[in-house]
């Protein structure tokens, strides 16, 4: 009979062994534990037969046992650690703008050379020109021009087919013509759907049902007017800042968004308060800090609607009007306390160099009362000439 135990097995004393008398304690219970299968202990530490038994024990075909390692602390922690880690950094790699929506990216649009259309447009003209030659619908002037006889007046059907067709061909031929520019762009749309962008520069041939968007892609620059700030220790700023900037993408620039100058500013004066700026005065490190930092924030949020910023750079940084008045005070201040402690310095100098040099020469032989009252006489006169000068 066995029984079962949760952790340490018991152990009971049984008959005594065949060779040396001796009670041999053998473990009764059996293992129980939560990662293992029930395992009688006689099982696994019994005592060999003896050589002249011919009994054979009969085989126990036990079930496999399956341990489940546990990590260790040390190791658990490590593990939650990576997976936090790994949490943060796919948080941080989240962008921080909202996208546009993927199908919208510049391609190039379909256009032909200026040539095709003007090629066209004038088989047009001259088309409409026979058929009313053909029709006789021409002036009189023009007959006798062309040295012919009017026709009989009145357009036939089949007439009527070829001018409609020579006009729309000749309208189709003149009416798309467009002059591409250097830095200026088309965004081309029909019936509302994003047919392409169109950059060539010189005479080209555009189709004149598509809807031209006109968009300007060279280097820009604007400066705005001073927006609201802050310092690192909270002070209210007014700053205007130089942003350059130019659109790379032209779809996502039109369509993306409904205006995106407008946006550009927005992204500006969102990154002014979320960036802390260097205060009127501050260094060139300080400056400069902050204006990689501008720069990194508004490309950031203007990159999705396909602006690219190429700086940031803030021109004039000055106290808000509610707190001129007292960062003015502070400073007059600060540097009255400087001028005054220079001044107290020096007189103090002075008086310990005059008082030494005449004890050291042996001019004056004084007492502690009478160095106290020299002292104090010639600081009082100092003072006097230093304010003096001063005024």
């Amino acid at each position: 009979m066995t029984t079962t135990t949760s952790h340490i097995p018991e152990h009971v004393p049984e008959s005594e062994g065949p060779d040396d008398g001796v009670a041999a304690v053998r473990p009764a219970r059996l293992i129980h534990t939560e990662s293992t299968t029930e395992i009688p202990v006689h099982l696994l530490f019994r005592e060999e037969p003896a050589p002249s038994s011919s009994a054979s024990p009969a085989e126990v075909k036990l079930r496999p046992a399956v341990v489940a390692h546990r990590p260790l602390p040390e190791k658990r922690e490590k593990a939650e650690g990576d997976d936090r880690d790994t949490r943060d950094i796919g948080l941080r790699a989240r962008p921080s703008a909202p996208g546009v929506a993927p199908e919208i990216v510049e391609r190039p649009a379909r256009v032909l050379p200026g040539i095709a259309g003007v090629l066209a447009g004038t088989f047009g003209a001259a088309g409409c020109a026979v058929t009313a030659w053909w029709a006789g619908v021409l002036p009189p002037l023009a007959v006798e021009a062309l040295g012919g006889t009017a026709g009989a007046g009145g357009l036939r059907p089949a007439q009527w087919a070829a001018f409609a067709g020579a006009g729309a061909l000749g309208l189709f031929g003149f009416g798309g013509l467009a002059r591409g520019r250097t830095g200026r762009a088309w965004v081309l749309e029909l019936f509302g759907r994003y047919r392409g962008t169109v950059r060539g520069t010189g005479l080209l041939w555009v189709n004149p049902l598509l809807l031209r968007r006109r968009v300007d892609v060279r280097l820009r620059h604007w400066r705005g007017d001073p927006l609201p700030a802050a310092d690192r220790g909270g002070v209210a700023l007014r700053v205007a800042v130089l942003v350059v900037w130019r659109v790379r993408d032209t779809a996502r620039a039109t369509l993306g968004v409904e205006d995106h100058e407008g946006y550009l500013r927005a992204c500006v004066e969102a990154a002014l308060l979320r960036v802390p700026v260097a205060a009127p005065g501050a260094g060139r490190g300080a400056v400069q800090a902050t204006q990689d930092a501008l720069t990194r924030l508004v490309a950031a949020d203007a990159g999705p609607v396909g602006v690219e910023v190429c700086a940031v750079r803030p021109l004039r940084v000055e106290y808000a009007p509610e707190v001129a008045a007292a960062m003015h005070r502070r400073r007059l201040a600060a540097l009255d306390a400087r001028h005054r402690a220079s001044l107290v310095g020096s007189v103090v100098d002075s008086v310990e160099d005059t008082v030494t040099r005449l004890t050291m020469r042996g001019l004056l032989d004084l007492d502690d009362y009478e160095r106290q009252t020299l002292v104090k006489d010639l600081t009082v006169a100092f003072c006097g000439g230093r304010g003096d000068t001063g005024a």
